[in-house]
């Protein structure tokens, strides 16, 4: 509750506001019974229609000024749920920003969906019916006590001990609901987790012929989703008959000994009626009560969700500004001294005591299998991971030392998949840039990754407008922007994480020659299972299963390298190699 108490405190005022005028309906709710007694026992009792019309007028003013606090109250409430709600999301989408790689694959795309979606809607709706209930049901139900005592303090007897029988039922239910609705989120992300992946992966699926499959793991995930909330729900369903059964007993009592107490003229019928009426109302709002306590248990869960993403730790980097003015000035080099990357704290190596050095202008190949730790390697490089031993230094700086915005000014990542958002072809190719581009260098950079051919037959050209994902592209064409993206920012250090894997051997040949010739001549790591793509790479570093199993040029690699020899073999065939050779 931390987390909904911080942001609802900007909104003091809405959150105060909204329970004082629902306590000013309640109030004036209160004294209907009074009124309503009085009409009966003087207006119907003498047969005064003038007393019994001014009482109605008094009844119709109590009604409409509650009905005005009710409006006014609803209006705060939802003002400060949906305010406090939105900067909450807002947050906490900043928050899953600054959140590393690491702390990211920890968490799971579903989760932090349904936290931003799911879980933060359940706290709004909360809020927003506990500011109008939270201290309304209670003032009535212990206010409607106090009225009976007005009334009549013997048959008042009866609601002192029918309340704290139903404050019984209501703690016992909450206490069994909280935990089981934690439960319910988890199943939930558990459900949504495999509708992601399925229709992520819906190609691969139904390629190798596994919707079969896929619909069992979902039938169990949704199977055990439904009967964690059958179970809540059933749990959560003895609320109101729970209720009713003791207010309905109350009220029989009530109508007893009010009938036995008429009778013998100690009280007259308006306060019976008076009594019953205030029967009813605390019947109603322990109804509201009921709602407002099953929605209650969601804000909690919910909310002890959301915080535990807030508790993930941002790790702040200690940025040394002279230490980056040095980089900024000196000759761009990329260092790896004995660096090591552990995912996780008990999981195995994926790269274990690598050695690197590339500089300027330089083309360093990065290949091996599946597996081999070729992209954690380049994302060490981009500063997407902190080593778990050894140290990466850019131009002769340790990477921890370098701010993020100075890494992405100066290096140009094109990772694995191929990312675009909707919009128009310049916003994407535009995306993050700090200065004004210009079209000529757009078309430049489309140039370089062969891709001006293809946007310049579309309609628009660089405004073509691009569908979520780049659904209405080719798997080669967005490949080619997301390149083009990278080479518009100038990059001084070029990583192309496998990023030609769709274009044929013509392309990605021109696209190799294309960066070789850029004016720049930025520091190029290109990560392929292509040995064509690494024949003209000044250094080819040969991973297998995170370990360097040989580096240096093409011609030495067949010689030396084993792994590089399997790899060279499969794809040109055993003749060429050892012509090669």
């Amino acid at each position: 509750m931390k987390t909904v108490l911080r942001y609802l405190k900007d909104y003091k005022i809405e959150a105060i506001l909204a329970p004082l005028f629902k306590m000013l309906e309640a109030t004036f709710e209160l004294f209907v019974p009074l009124v309503m007694a009085d009409i009966i026992d003087i207006g119907i009792t003498n047969a005064d229609k003038p007393y019994i019309f001014g009482k109605v007028f008094i009844l119709v003013i109590l009604g409409v000024v509650g009905l005005a606090s009710s409006l006014t109250a609803q209006f705060f409430a939802a003002k400060a749920a949906t305010y406090s709600s939105a900067k909450m999301r807002l947050e906490l989408f900043s928050h899953l920003q600054k959140i590393s790689f690491r702390g990211l694959d920890d968490i799971g795309t579903s989760t932090m969906i349904t936290r931003l979606t799911a879980d933060s809607n359940q706290v709004q709706n909360g809020i927003n019916m506990a500011l109008r209930l939270l201290l309304r049901s209670p003032f009535i139900v212990f206010g409607a006590m106090i009225m009976a005592f007005t009334v009549d303090v013997q048959g008042a007897i009866i609601f002192v001990v029918i309340i704290p029988l139903l404050a019984i039922v209501v703690s016992i239910i909450m206490g069994i609901t909280i935990p089981l609705f934690k439960k319910v989120q988890g199943g939930l992300d558990k459900v949504l987790s495999s509708t992601r992946e399925n229709l992520g992966g819906v190609r691969v699926i139904r390629a190798f012929h596994k919707e079969d499959d896929e619909l069992e793991k979902f039938e169990d995930r949704n199977q055990t989703l439904t009967k964690l909330s059958l179970r809540v729900g059933k749990i959560s369903a003895l609320m109101n008959p729970l209720t009713f059964v003791l207010i309905n007993l109350a009220t029989i009592v009530l109508i007893y000994v009010g009938a036995i107490r008429v009778d013998n003229g100690v009280i007259t019928t308006g306060a019976v009626v008076a009594l019953i009426n205030y029967m009813s109302q605390i019947l109603v709002e322990l109804i509201k009560l009921a709602n407002l306590i099953i929605l209650t248990n969601k804000l909690v869960a919910s909310a002890a969700r959301i915080e535990s993403v807030f508790e993930i730790p941002v790790k702040e980097k200690n940025v040394d500004a002279d230490a980056q003015k040095r980089a900024m000035d000196a000759p761009v080099s990329v260092e790896l001294k004995g660096v090591s990357l552990r995912y996780h704290e008990e999981g195995d190596e994926a790269i274990t005591n690598v050695n690197l050095m590339a500089k300027e202008g330089e083309t360093i190949g990065i290949i091996g299998g599946t597996g081999a730790g070729k992209s954690t390697l380049v994302n060490l490089i981009a500063g997407f991971y902190e080593a778990t031993k050894g140290e990466v230094r850019i131009s002769g700086e340790n990477i921890e030392s370098l701010s993020d915005e100075y890494l992405r000014e100066l290096i140009g990542c094109v990772p694995q998949k191929a990312v675009l958002f909707s919009g128009t072809i310049r916003d994407n190719l535009t995306m993050g840039m700090s200065r004004p581009v210009t079209d000529d260098e757009l078309w430049k950079a489309l140039d370089a990754a062969q891709a001006s051919g293809f946007v310049r037959e579309k309609e628009g050209g660089l405004d073509y407008e691009i569908l979520q994902g780049g659904k209405n592209l080719s798997g080669g064409q967005r490949q080619r922007l997301t390149i083009a993206r990278a080479l518009a920012r100038n990059p001084r250090i070029l990583i192309l994480d496998d990023s030609s894997s769709a274009l044929d051997y013509a392309t990605d040949a021109a696209l190799r020659g294309a960066i070789r010739g850029l004016d720049s001549r930025p520091l190029t790591f290109i990560v392929s299972q292509r040995t064509a793509s690494m024949l003209q790479a000044d250094n080819i570093i040969v991973l297998d299963d995170g370990d360097v199993a040989g580096c240096g040029k093409h011609e030495q690699l067949l010689r030396s390298c084993e792994v590089y020899r399997e790899i060279y073999a499969s794809q040109f065939g055993e003749e060429a190699m050892q012509n090669e050779g």
